[in-house]
């Protein structure tokens, strides 16, 4: 791919990138390239801050390739900015602290990264991505594409939420918990692994379905193709005034009685740059301490 304009976004009040944010926009400028910064990024950087200002919404229709400095949470937030604009960009996400599971380069790594893609060098991991439909008596109410999962849960203090969960027409089970998430295999390292989900790699055509907390112990983590057809309901004699879906932990709204959420895998793809020399199985060693005593 040919890169000619670069979008940076940092994450909101992360004062400890308002340097590299300065130095990665010179890096780029002195290589002709244009840069084009995140508003609030921007004057995290301040005068040093040579370029275009957009809003995180307006970046994916003017860039070839989004920067991200901070987490996985900035890292998703762009994600399914850059799915709402229909246009593939890749995403190099740059992580402060520990590796994330999606921003897993350091900023150490960052201009070799670049480097590697300006002389042409295209390593990209691709992701699927999940296309969310909601509709409320047969009518569209909502629409989204999301990286890691769709989540159904319930308020702090009420009482569990019971769900009817079908894949592809075929009716599953009905599902009393505290909640459920349907996950891509990238998301399977997100909320999915702390509810006791499965691993998958990213690489396997797959999603998950896992309970949170479930009221019956024979409610297990499910994987499935990743072309079936995911539709969740509030059960019809379950109680729903405290029932919410959320995406990618970003957004949601509470469902009322009789609402479906059709989730699928979307015709999107999200491109991630690899980290240099590091795999899939490397990452998850670091981040989950395996072998250490």
């Amino acid at each position: 791919m040919t890169i000619h304009r670069v979008g940076i976004v940092a994450k909101h009040g992360l004062v400890a990138a308002s340097e590299h944010v300065s130095r990665l926009g010179a890096w780029l400028q002195a290589r002709r390239i244009d840069v084009v910064y995140e508003s609030a990024t921007a004057a995290l950087a301040g005068s040093n801050a040579r370029g275009r200002t957009m809003t995180r919404e307006e970046l994916p229709q003017a860039v070839d390739l989004i920067v991200v400095l901070g987490g996985d949470g900035t890292l998703l937030a762009m994600a399914n900015r850059i799915a709402k604009s229909g246009r593939d960009i890749p995403i190099l996400g740059v992580n402060f602290g520990s590796l994330g599971f999606l921003t897993e380069i350091r900023i150490d790594e960052l201009t070799p990264s670049l480097e590697r893609l300006l002389d042409g060098a295209d390593v990209f991991d691709e992701r699927a991505m999940l296309a969310a439909e909601a509709f409320r008596q047969d009518a569209p109410l909502d629409s989204r594409i999301v990286l890691n999962d769709v989540v159904f849960t319930k308020a702090a203090l009420s009482r569990m939420i019971e769900l009817s969960v079908s894949v592809s027409g075929g009716f599953v089970t009905h599902v009393k918990a505290d909640g459920l998430i349907v996950a891509t295999a990238t998301g399977s390292t997100a909320y999915n692994l702390a509810a006791g989900g499965p691993i998958v790699h990213p690489a396997v055509d797959a999603l998950v379905l896992t309970p949170i907390a479930p009221h019956t112990l024979t409610n297990r983590p499910v994987v499935i193709a990743g072309t079936e057809v995911v539709e969740v309901r509030p059960h019809a004699d379950g109680a729903t005034e405290d029932l919410y879906v959320t995406y990618d932990g970003q957004s949601g709204y509470p469902l009322q009685p009789g609402d479906l959420v059709r989730v699928r895998k979307a015709e999107q793809r999200l491109r991630l740059v690899k980290a240099p020399a590091r795999s899939y199985f490397e990452l998850l060693r670091e981040k989950l301490k395996w072998g250490e005593r």
